[in-house]
C-alpha cells in the first residue's frame, strides 16, 4: 500500500496533469500568480475537469503541508490567523493595491507606500513581507513590493487621490469584494476575539438570541448586528454603507450564473412573480430581471437598503425594468404575515444563515401561509458537508442531490480548504448573530416544522460552487404553530 504521502503526491501530479490539458485543449492558459485578476483568467474553471483538478490540488497540496511541518508550526499557520487579518486589514484600509497598481508592475518601495498612506513605513514592511510570505503581494527586492493575483482582489478600481480624498466613499460603485473583505477584518474579526468568552459564560454559552453573541461582547452593544448596523450613528452607518456593497461583492464568489441554476425559472409561466424576499438591493434578482423578461419581480426588504441602496443600483444597471413595473421594491419585516399571496417562487438568497432556528422558523413559517400550493421556495444557501465521510447518505434514493460529492482519499471527504469557505460562512454567523449554515439534516428538518417539504439540492459540481440551492414545496397540512411565539 502507498504511504499517505504519496497518495497525495500523486493526486497532484494527476490533477496538474489532467488541469494543464484542460486549459491546452480549451486555448484557456492557466493564469499567472504574479499578474493581477481579471474575470477572464478565471475562464478555465468552466470545464469541469479543471475546476475538479483545481479543488484536488488545492486539498491535496494543504493536507501534504500539514503533514510534512513540524507539528507546531502547523498549528500555528492556524494560531497566527489573528496576524495575518491584522496585517491585512492595514493593507486594505491604508489603499495599498490600488496604491502599488498606480505605482506600476515594477512595484514601489515601502517608503513611497507609506508616504501616500500617512502610516510609518517600516511598521507597513513588516506587514507586507508577512503577506507575501503567504503569497498575498510580493516582495520583488528588498522593501520593495507589486500587487499580485490574490492582493489585487482587494482592487477598488478608484484613483488613490479620490480615496484619500473621500474615504467614506471608498466602497460606492465597485464590485464589492474588498468591501467584503473590510467588514471581515473590522466588525467580524474584532467580534471573533470574543468567541471564547461568550461561549464560556454561564450566562450566553447556551444562548441562540441574536443579540447575546460575540458581537454584543465585542462592540458593547446590546442590539443584534443587524439592528446595530442600521443605527443613526456615524460610525454604524458607514459599516452599513460598506456591508451592503459587501453582500453585492458575495456574488463574485459564485459563477455569475449561480441564480440561475438555483431553479427551472423556464418552467414560469409569463407574468409569474418571482418574491426576493430580505433581498438587499436586488444583485440576484438582476441576473433573473436580465435573463428572464417576463417575470415580475418583487424584492422585499428594509426602508434604508430600498431607498438608499436598491435605487441607485438598479436606476444605474437595469432601470428599464423599473420603468416597466417588472420590477418594484417593497418594505417588508420577514417576520410579520408576508403580504403577496400570489407567488409563484419565494427566493431567500443567504438570508436563513443569518438567523438562529428560533427566527428561521418564524420567516418560513410566514412564507408557508402565504403559499399557493404550487408555489416554489428556493433557499440558497450552504448546506454543511462533513469534514469525514458521511456512512449515512441516502445513495441518492431520498431528496434530489442530498448527497455531496465525496473527494477522494486519502483527501478529507469535504476537500479540505478547497471548500474553506462554507466553513468561513458558518462561523461568521456563529459570532454575528448565534446562526448558522446549515447540514441538510439541518435544513430538511427546519423545512418540514413550518410545512415545506424539501425535494431537491442543486449541487454546482462544475463550478465549484459553495452555495447549494435548495428547493422545497409546501406540505398539505401545514404544522400547528404560534408564529408570534
Amino acid at each position: 500500500m502507498p504511504s499517505t504521502l504519496s497518495s497525495l503526491a500523486f493526486l497532484i501530479n494527476r490533477s496538474i496533469i489532467t488541469l494543464e490539458k484542460a486549459c491546452s485543449e480549451s486555448k484557456l492558459p492557466f493564469p499567472g500568480f504574479d499578474e493581477p485578476f481579471t474575470p477572464a483568467s478565471e475562464a478555465f474553471r468552466a470545464n469541469p475537469e479543471a475546476e475538479e483538478a483545481a479543488k484536488v490540488i488545492a486539498a491535496a497540496a494543504h493536507q501534504l503541508m500539514m503533514m510534512v511541518l513540524p507539528p507546531s508550526v502547523a498549528l500555528y499557520t492556524v494560531v497566527s490567523g489573528a496576524h495575518k487579518s491584522a496585517a491585512l486589514r492595514v493593507c486594505l484600509e491604508a489603499n495599498v493595491t490600488e496604491i502599488l497598481r498606480e505605482g506600476g508592475k515594477e512595484g514601489m518601495h515601502v517608503k513611497e507606500i507609506a508616504e501616500r498612506t500617512k502610516v510609518n513605513h517600516q511598521k507597513l514592511a513588516r506587514c507586507l513581507r508577512y503577506l507575501a510570505t503567504h503569497h498575498v503581494y510580493k516582495e520583488v527586492s528588498p522593501d520593495v513590493f507589486t500587487n499580485n493575483r490574490v492582493s489585487s482582489m482587494m482592487d477598488t478600481g478608484k484613483a488613490v487621490d479620490d480615496l484619500i480624498a473621500r474615504p467614506e466613499e471608498k466602497h460606492e460603485n465597485t464590485p464589492g469584494l474588498a468591501a467584503v473583505a473590510s467588514h471581515h477584518l473590522d466588525e467580524v474579526y474584532k467580534a471573533a476575539g470574543y468567541l471564547w468568552e461568550s461561549m464560556s459564560d454561564p450566562a450566553t454559552a447556551h444562548s441562540f438570541e441574536s443579540n447575546e453573541t460575540p458581537f454584543n461582547l465585542g462592540f458593547s452593544v446590546n442590539t443584534s448586528f443587524f439592528e446595530t448596523i442600521a443605527l443613526p450613528d456615524p460610525r454604524w452607518q458607514l459599516r452599513q454603507r460598506r456591508f451592503n456593497v459587501g453582500m453585492k461583492g458575495v456574488t463574485v464568489l459564485e459563477s455569475a450564473d449561480a441564480v440561475l441554476k438555483a431553479f427551472d425559472w423556464q418552467s414560469l409561466p409569463k407574468d409569474s412573480v418571482v418574491v426576493d424576499v430580505g433581498g438587499g438591493i436586488g444583485s440576484s434578482s438582476l441576473i433573473l430581471a436580465k435573463n428572464l423578461p417576463d417575470i415580475k419581480i418583487v424584492i422585499q426588504d428594509t426602508p434604508i437598503v430600498l431607498t438608499e441602496g436598491a435605487t441607485q443600483f438598479w436606476a444605474r444597471e437595469l432601470p428599464e425594468a423599473l420603468a416597466s413595473g417588472r420590477v418594484s421594491f417593497q418594505v417588508h419585516d420577514f417576520f410579520t404575515p408576508q403580504p403577496i399571496k400570489n407567488a409563484s417562487v419565494f427566493l431567500l438568497k443567504q438570508i436563513m444563515h443569518d438567523w438562529p432556528d428560533k427566527y428561521a422558523i418564524k420567516i418560513l413559517s410566514q412564507l408557508r401561509q402565504a403559499a399557493r400550493p404550487d408555489t416554489r421556495l428556493i433557499i440558497i444557501e450552504s448546506a454543511i458537508p462533513f469534514a469525514c465521510h458521511d456512512p449515512s447518505g441516502d445513495k441518492g434514493k431520498g431528496v434530489i442531490g442530498a448527497v455531496p460529492k465525496e473527494a477522494p482519499e486519502p483527501l478529507l471527504a469535504n476537500y479540505g480548504v478547497a471548500n474553506e469557505l462554507t466553513y468561513t460562512a458558518d462561523v461568521t454567523m456563529l459570532i454575528l448573530t448565534n446562526a448558522q449554515e446549515r447540514t441538510v439534516k439541518d435544513m430538511k428538518e427546519l423545512l418540514h416544522s413550518t410545512g415545506w417539504q424539501m425535494t431537491k439540492i442543486v449541487r454546482d459540481h462544475e463550478t465549484g460552487s459553495f452555495m447549494q440551492p435548495v428547493e422545497a414545496v409546501p406540505m398539505v397540512k401545514i404544522p400547528v404553530r404560534d408564529t408570534a411565539e
